[in-house]
């Protein structure tokens, strides 16, 4: 656990008599959920989460849910920081969950219990929602199913955090980062997954967002958040001048 301006690292608190808390079991749900989140990238948002919460800057928002792997992570994270006395806040779960194009049939990472025999289309919503159940974070999390950057266009008011791992198409994720850094209020953590430098290693638009952040002035990178392809960001409270980092 850290204070308002401290490191991201954190862990959940135990019981007076020693039983896991609340946040420790939708923890140990979520390295139990399906999904492509690593559990050391899983971690790390965890503890980006109970760090944004507390500072308590708006609701979280993440963007890609799948199966709810990396939201039971988030709302661990934001729960563990209400039990250190965070104000009151929820994460709101952004995903159309008609899957991305690589979940689509054909591709490598369809599964082919998702597609709804009615419709014929994949629909991880009702999986999302079990797990959801099963980790008793519903309380905590309200799902919103639709195209994210309509969403951010239609609600008022500022984030705490948003987490993008939707769409990697370019205009898929450029939509949902200018639909949602505009929200970030001052000192919110700004979370992106599968940022990878090397173009062998992955699609580039996720990267390409990290480093439009950077260069924009409005950003800094906290560095010690850093694991694989996650990287974690905190907006400027002052920004400085635009500018191209060297990487």
């Amino acid at each position: 656990m850290t204070g308002r301006d401290g490191a991201v690292t954190g862990t959940p608190p135990a019981q007076p008599d020693g039983a896991p808390s609340r946040s420790a079991a939708v923890l140990a749900a979520a390295h139990g959920t399906p999904g492509f989140l690593d559990q050391r990238e899983g971690m790390a948002l965890f503890a980006a989460a109970e760090v944004a919460a507390q500072r308590g800057l708006g609701p979280l928002v993440e963007i890609g849910a799948y199966l709810g792997r990396s939201t039971l992570f988030l709302a661990a994270g934001l729960i563990a920081a209400l039990e250190h006395g965070a104000p009151p806040s929820i994460l709101l779960s952004i995903d159309h969950h008609r899957g991305s194009e690589e979940m689509q049939a054909g591709w490598e990472h369809h599964d082919a219990t998702l597609v709804d025999p009615a419709t014929g289309r994949m629909d991880s919503l009702p999986r999302f929602r079990a797990n959801l159940w099963r980790a008793g974070a519903e309380d905590i999390v309200a799902a919103v199913v639709g195209d994210s950057a309509r969403v951010a266009a239609a609600l008022s008011g500022p984030v705490g955090m948003v987490f993008i791992d939707g769409g990697h198409g370019a205009n898929v994720a450029w939509a949902d980062y200018r639909g949602w850094t505009p929200r970030l209020a001052p000192g919110g953590l700004l979370a992106i997954h599968d940022v990878f430098p090397d173009p062998a290693d992955g699609g580039r638009p996720p990267y390409e967002c990290y480093c439009a952040a950077l260069d924009s002035g409005e950003f800094d990178e906290l560095e010690d958040a850093r694991t694989l392809s996650l990287r974690v960001l905190t907006r400027r409270r002052v920004p400085r001048a635009p500018q191209r980092a060297s990487r």
